[in-house]
């Protein structure tokens, strides 16, 4: 990768898991990305720390303040990012799992899932949108999902997770609306992978059919090479993995 003072970057926000990580590795494949800038809680994995030309790896909690001081962080990069991936994101943990039924339903469940969901992700889009402002094209995906759609909701359940993505479809929207008259560079993607072979989706695998289980590394392929075609028309594209477009 070229100084970090010149040329292209791309950012992954949200980068430790799975998917996130094959996104990382997909960008820095591409020629035409100068640095890569990942963001997570965690530290880089080993094989990131040891690459030829290792992506800049920031650390860093997901409070307002310390999401407003990456930004800062980033300013030498202002207006030259032409890729946006937020993978932030739970449906599971140890102490939580989608409910079922509505007994299953908390104040406090609710609540972690529509942070991680909804509120990061859209406080990251408040927070860069000065740094994305350019007359150079860039693209936005956030890592949404089907089951976010309410038209395509036929089976119920899951209500926090649903709700969160339903809610992160909206304020997507929403602030897709205002980037198109005030950072009218920037294309944003609601994006659903797939059931992709992940920690996120590993107790849910044994009903997917194996054609219907993705690679991280083909999900990210498919991902970027969307990002690439995209066109910037201030619209908000709720799109899957294959680039067909899912019902609001």
């Amino acid at each position: 990768m070229t100084n970090v003072n010149e040329g292209t970057a791309a950012l992954v926000l949200g980068a430790s898991g799975g998917l996130a990580q094959a996104i990382v590795s997909e960008l820095m494949a591409d020629a035409g990305i100068d640095t890569v800038i990942a963001v997570s809680r965690r530290a880089a994995p080993e094989h990131f720390v040891t690459a030829p030309a290792p992506p800049m790896w920031i650390e860093t909690e997901y409070s307002e303040p310390a999401m407003a001081a990456v930004v800062e962080q980033l300013q030498c990069f202002a207006g030259r990012i032409t890729r946006v991936v937020i993978c932030h994101g739970i449906l599971h943990s140890d102490s939580l799992w989608p409910e079922k039924r509505l007994e299953d339903i908390s104040a406090e469940s609710l609540q972690t899932v529509f942070q991680a969901n909804s509120v990061v992700p859209v406080l990251w889009l408040k927070l860069l949108h000065r740094l994305l402002k350019s007359k150079q094209r860039c693209v936005v995906a956030a890592l949404s999902a089907r089951v976010g759609s309410i038209g395509d909701n036929h089976l119920g359940g899951w209500y926090a997770y649903r709700s969160s993505k339903a809610a992160l479809n909206m304020m997507l929207r929403t602030l897709s609306i205002e980037y198109g008259r005030r950072v009218k560079n920037v294309k944003i993607i609601s994006f659903h992978p797939g059931t992709t072979d992940t920690a996120l989706s590993k107790p849910f695998q044994a009903s997917v059919p194996s054609d219907k289980l993705f690679t991280p590394e083909f999900v990210a392929g498919r991902l970027c090479g969307i990002m690439d075609k995209a066109e910037i028309d201030g619209q908000l594209s709720y799109l899957d993995w294959d680039n067909k477009a899912i019902p609001w």
